[in-house]
C-alpha cells in the first residue's frame, strides 16, 4: 500500500508568533500530511519599508500573492482579514484566531507621557494592517478620531527604524518589535491585546486548513509546555534591518497565542461597526458574513 503524498501549501507568516517556526522545527506540518513552502520573500517584504507606490490598499506586499492568484495561507488582524475578504482578496477562516499584543512606543526622552499626548501626533504604521487599525482602536477613548494621525511607512522593521531615527515621534508596534523596543530602552505609552484571523485563498480544501490548524495547535501546546526551548526561534521573525544585533531572545515571551476555537460571530458585527467608525469601511465590496468565510465544517 502506498502512503498518500503530502499536500503542498504555501504560507507567509506575519512573524508575530512562533507557531509556524515550531511546526517547521518539530515536523508538526509533516505529521498532519502537509508539505509547507514558506514564501520568505513576502515575509521579509512585509517587514521592510513599503515604498510610495506600495502605500495604497491592494499594493501591500501581503496583497500581491492574492492579486496574482497564488494559493496561500496567511493571517492578519481581525479587522484586516475581514476587510481583505470583503474587498475580494480571499476569505477569512472563522474557526481559529490569534491573540497578539500591540503597543505604541516613543523614545525615552519624548515629552509624550500619556495617550492624550498623542493628539495630532503622526504614529508610524503599516497602511491598512494591524499596526494601523490598532491606532484608532487604542486611542479613540482618549483622542477624538479627527485628531488621530498616522504615518504610513510600512512593515515591522521600518516602523521601529523611523522611531529610532527620529523621523516620527511615536510608533505602532507588534511582536517581536515590542520585545525589541523594550530591549532598546524605548518607552511604552499604551498597549494591549487584540485578535487575528487567518486569511486564505478560497480554493483551499477545508480539510487541508484543518490539518494546518491542528499543526498550529500542536505548536501552541509545545510552546505552553516549554517556552524556553522555542525562544531562539524568534530569529526567523527579526526584520532584515535588525538582524545584525545579538538580541536576548531568552528574555522575551511567547508573542501571539493560538486558539483553535471559533471566532465569535458577534465579534464580526463589532468589527464592521469599528471599521465604519474609523473610515475603513469603503474598501469592503461584500459584507455578508456567509460569503466572506471559508469554514472548516
Amino acid at each position: 500500500m502506498f502512503s498518500k503524498a503530502p499536500t503542498k501549501i504555501k504560507i507567509h507568516p506575519t512573524g508575530m508568533r512562533l507557531h509556524e517556526w515550531i511546526c517547521l522545527e518539530e515536523g508538526f506540518f509533516e505529521q498532519e500530511g502537509l508539505d509547507v513552502e514558506v514564501l520568505w520573500g513576502v515575509v521579509h517584504n512585509k517587514m521592510r519599508a513599503w515604498q510610495d507606490g506600495e502605500q495604497g490598499y491592494k499594493k501591500r506586499p501581503q496583497d500581491i500573492p492574492f492579486l496574482e492568484n497564488e494559493q496561500v495561507i496567511t493571517n492578519a488582524c481581525a479587522w484586516g482579514s475581514i476587510c481583505n475578504a470583503g474587498a475580494g482578496m480571499g476569505k477569512f477562516v472563522p474557526d481559529a484566531f490569534g491573540i497578539p499584543r500591540h503597543a505604541i512606543f516613543v523614545r525615552p526622552e519624548s515629552s509624550i507621557l500619556k495617550p492624550e499626548d498623542l493628539k495630532d501626533v503622526p504614529i508610524s504604521v503599516g497602511y491598512m494592517a494591524g499596526s494601523h487599525y490598532n491606532v484608532p482602536y487604542r486611542l479613540e477613548k482618549y483622542v477624538p478620531l479627527e485628531h488621530i494621525k498616522i504615518a504610513p511607512v510600512g512593515g515591522h522593521g521600518k516602523r521601529l527604524e523611523v522611531l529610532l531615527n527620529k523621523e516620527v515621534e511615536a510608533a505602532s508596534l507588534l511582536d517581536p518589535e515590542i520585545y525589541m523596543a523594550e530591549e532598546l530602552g524605548l518607552r511604552k505609552i499604551m498597549g494591549g491585546e487584540f485578535n487575528t484571523l487567518w486569511w486564505v485563498d478560497e480554493r483551499y480544501d477545508p480539510a487541508v486548513l484543518r490539518a494546518f490548524f491542528k499543526a498550529l495547535d500542536k505548536a501552541e501546546q509545545a510552546l505552553t509546555r516549554d517556552l524556553d526551548k522555542y525562544l531562539p526561534l524568534w530569529k526567523y521573525s527579526i526584520p532584515p534591518e535588525f538582524q545584525n544585533r545579538a538580541w536576548r531572545f531568552e528574555t522575551w515571551g511567547p508573542g501571539e497565542r493560538f486558539v483553535f476555537q471559533p471566532f465569535p460571530k458577534e465579534e464580526y458585527t463589532k468589527v464592521l461597526a469599528a471599521m465604519d467608525r474609523w473610515g475603513f469601511g469603503p474598501h469592503m465590496q461584500e459584507r455578508n458574513y456567509d460569503r466572506l468565510v471559508l469554514a472548516l465544517q
